[in-house]
This record gives structure tokens, C-alpha cells and sequence, in this order.
């Protein structure tokens, strides 16, 4: 892959592909998250990310939304457990207000008080969205279940510590974490490098000094556990998993094709296929894999009548019975890794996804791989090795589950 990496005076590391296209997709990745909360601070990177639109120290709320939406433009972001991502899509003669727009709101923003109030409000119904939603909340009520504080927090946070909020939170809170020395700014479109370092020294400056961020804690000791939730849904909702493997680990790619011959997108994924196409028991089955700095997490879930959910759960067992006791054909996993493969080189052609993935890879790794490089990787694995990290990770004493019914 074909990119240029600089680094600005303050340690920020700008990633560059150029390529003849009209539109520029560019953005901030900040190695900040609902993890690298403190105890009283839990939903604050979220908050904080709600409120980057809201107020700088030279534009009020109405000119950030109307500056790219004007020319066509986009501006967006979202918070992980590890990330928060500031985004915008824009035709290549805007590029400049794009990162002029993102250098602002990232490094210059004042938080002001009567806009908390609002955000308050719209995070509240936020939550509440997700209460009145069974099969999203079981993700986050999941990862409470296998991870402790902070990880297993949900990033939205709670109702009580929102309301205790203030700027000075907030602006502690940027100031600790958003080192541009832990921040990539990508850029995905036409433009020189000369233009692109000459608009980066201009408008990527933080306008405060980081303090030191706080060492992140790594996951306590996993103990598996089983919860059921009586709720008021019309299915049952189910929910089982287990630590996986890191982002750092050797086995990832090995975990991620694991997964989509069990779970993945694909139609023919194994759960699909006795679930929902021979059984017709569900209308969703999926297994996610979800894999962080020192950690990771693997889950199945499914939606089913009451009357079917034992049958369900039987079925989901054998499934990772036979992935761990039978070891699959070379010609059968030669399928499924040139689908695993596919899957990842038509997201790689959606331009706004293989941008926002060369700056997490250049945050992560300092480096980011062509897709020549990850099909080398996917077709060294062994079906020997595929089979030994299902009978680690499918391991049935070490699965925890959640259900709601």
C-alpha cells in the first residue's frame, strides 16, 4: 500500500494516499477512549466526543454544522472502547475547510455550558434508546459480564454521573488524553504533499499542554459467569462468549477467519446455515469478534420464540463442538479464507472505511498492509491452527452467557 507518513513538531503523525479521486476523506484517530475513564468519569469520552461540535474558541455550534454541510460535505465521529474518531467527507477543493474544521474542534474546543445542557438531554434519549432495543443492549450488558471497570462500561455512560458534568470535566478530561503524540490524522485523496504539510502545521496545533494520561489497566482475571435477565421482549435474546485474542497477538488473523466460518456475514457461515436456513428457528444469528490492545472478545448471538430457544442453544453448541473435535479440509478452509479475503478487499474499495482503517493501522502497527500482504497472512493459516484456537477460545467451561427472556 502505497502511503507517506510525517510527523508534526508536536507528535503528530500525519498518514497520506494519494489517489486521483474527487472527493477527500480525512480525519483525526485519538488513541482515547470509554476505557481511559476514571472511576467518577464513566461516559465522559463520549460526552466529550458529543461536545467537540459545540464550540470552539473562534466558531459557535451553528458554524461547525454549517461549514462542510454547505459545500456538500461531512463531519461525524464516533467513540469506542479504545478510540475516538473525529471524521469528514468532502469534495477535494474543500479539503482545506475539512481539516481546518477537524483541527478546531479537536484541539480547540471550550465545551460551553449552556450547550452541556442539551447534550445532556439528547445523551439521556440515547440511552434510553438502547433500553427500548434488547438486541443492542445485550452487547453492552455482555461485556460488564466478562470485563471489569472501565472496559466493561458502556461508553454512554449512566444517567446520574451525566448530570454531574461541567466544561471543567470535560476540558480535564481532553487535556489528559488528547496527546497529539497518541493521535493520527489520515488523509485519503488528491492532494500534494506539499499543500497537505503546509495545511497540517497550519490548523493540527493542540492549543493546550497534555498532561500525562493515565496507564491504562489491563482486564482482571476472566471468570466465566451466567446471567439471565427477565425481560419484557417478545423473543428471547442470548448472548455467549469469551475472551479472544489482542490486536497484538500472532493469532488474530487466524481468530478472524475462526469466526467467519462460524458466524461472519456470509450466508453460508455455519450458525446461518443450521439456525436460520435448515431449522428456520431465527431471523438473526451472528458471531462478532472484537479485538482490542491486550484484550479481546468473541460472542455469538440470536434472537428466538421461547418455545425454539433450547433448540437454539443445542445447535449453537454443536457448532463449536465440531470446530474444535473436527479438523476442517484443506480444499473446504481454502473456500472460506478466499472469502474471508473478498469480504476484506471490497471494504477496503469503500474509500471512507480504508481511510478511516489506514489511520487506526498506523496507530496500532506504524504501519498499514496492502491486501497482497493480508492474503499471505490468511493463506498461511493451518486448519491444525484454526482447530487449536477453537478448542482455546470455543472451550465450553469458559464461556460466560446472557439471557434475556
Amino acid at each position: 500500500m502505497e502511503y507517506t507518513i510525517y510527523t508534526l513538531s508536536g507528535g503528530l503523525r500525519i498518514v497520506h494516499k494519494q489517489e486521483p479521486i474527487p472527493v477527500c476523506y480525512c480525519g483525526m484517530v485519538i488513541d482515547t477512549g470509554s476505557r481511559d475513564e476514571r472511576p467518577h468519569e464513566h461516559g465522559l469520552a463520549h460526552f466529550v466526543e458529543h461536545l467537540l461540535f459545540k464550540g470552539t474558541q473562534k466558531r459557535r455550534s451553528g458554524h461547525i454544522i454549517n461549514r462542510l454541510e454547505n459545500v456538500g460535505g461531512e463531519l461525524n465521529a464516533y467513540t469506542s472502547k479504545e478510540e475516538t474518531v473525529v471524521y469528514a467527507a468532502v469534495l477535494n477543493e474543500h479539503m482545506e475547510k475539512a481539516i481546518d474544521l477537524i483541527g478546531d474542534i479537536v484541539f480547540h474546543s471550550t465545551f460551553p455550558e449552556k450547550e452541556l445542557e442539551k447534550e445532556r438531554v439528547i445523551i439521556l434519549d440515547e440511552i434510553q434508546s438502547y433500553n427500548d432495543s434488547p438486541s443492542e443492549l445485550i452487547y453492552d450488558e455482555f461485556e460488564e459480564l466478562i470485563f471489569d471497570a472501565p472496559l466493561g462500561h458502556t461508553i454512554l455512560g449512566t444517567p446520574e454521573l451525566l448530570q454531574s458534568y461541567d466544561s471543567t470535566n470535560l476540558s480535564g478530561f481532553v487535556s489528559r488524553n488528547y496527546d497529539p503524540k497518541r493521535m493520527v490524522f489520515y488523509v485519503l485523496g488528491a492532494v500534494s504533499e506539499k499543500k497537505l504539510m503546509k495545511m497540517a502545521e497550519r490548523y493540527l496545533q493542540p492549543s493546550f499542554l497534555t498532561a500525562a494520561p493515565d496507564k491504562r489497566l489491563t482486564p482482571a482475571a476472566y471468570l466465566p459467569a451466567q446471567k439471565e435477565s427477565k425481560r419484557d421482549t417478545y423473543q428471547v435474546h442470548f448472548m455467549l462468549g469469551n475472551r479472544a485474542v489482542s490486536l497484538q497477538d500472532p493469532k488474530r488473523m487466524t481468530m478472524y477467519l475462526l469466526n467467519n466460518i462460524l458466524g461472519g456475514p456470509g450466508m453460508n457461515s455455519r450458525l446461518n446455515l443450521s439456525l436460520r436456513e435448515k431449522h428456520g428457528l431465527v431471523y438473526n444469528v451472528d458471531s462478532m469478534f472484537q479485538p482490542m490492545t491486550d484484550t479481546g472478545m468473541w460472542t455469538v448471538y440470536f434472537g428466538t420464540d421461547a418455545a425454539n430457544f433450547k433448540k437454539c442453544e443445542r445447535l449453537v453448541m454443536q457448532e463449536l463442538r465440531k470446530l474444535r473435535e473436527e479438523q476442517i479440509t484443506d480444499s473446504v478452509l481454502n473456500k472460506y479464507k478466499y472469502q474471508l479475503l473478498g469480504q476484506m478487499a471490497i471494504g477496503m474499495e469503500q474509500k471512507e472505511n480504508a481511510a478511516t482503517g489506514l489511520g487506526k493501522s498506523i496507530l496500532r502497527y506504524e504501519k498499514a498492509d496492502s491486501i497482497a500482504v493480508v492474503k499471505e497472512h490468511i493463506m498461511s493459516v493451518t486448519a491444525l491452527q484454526l482447530q487449536e484456537l477453537a478448542q482455546e477460545v470455543f472451550n465450553e467451561p469458559d464461556l460466560s452467557s446472557l439471557k434475556y427472556y
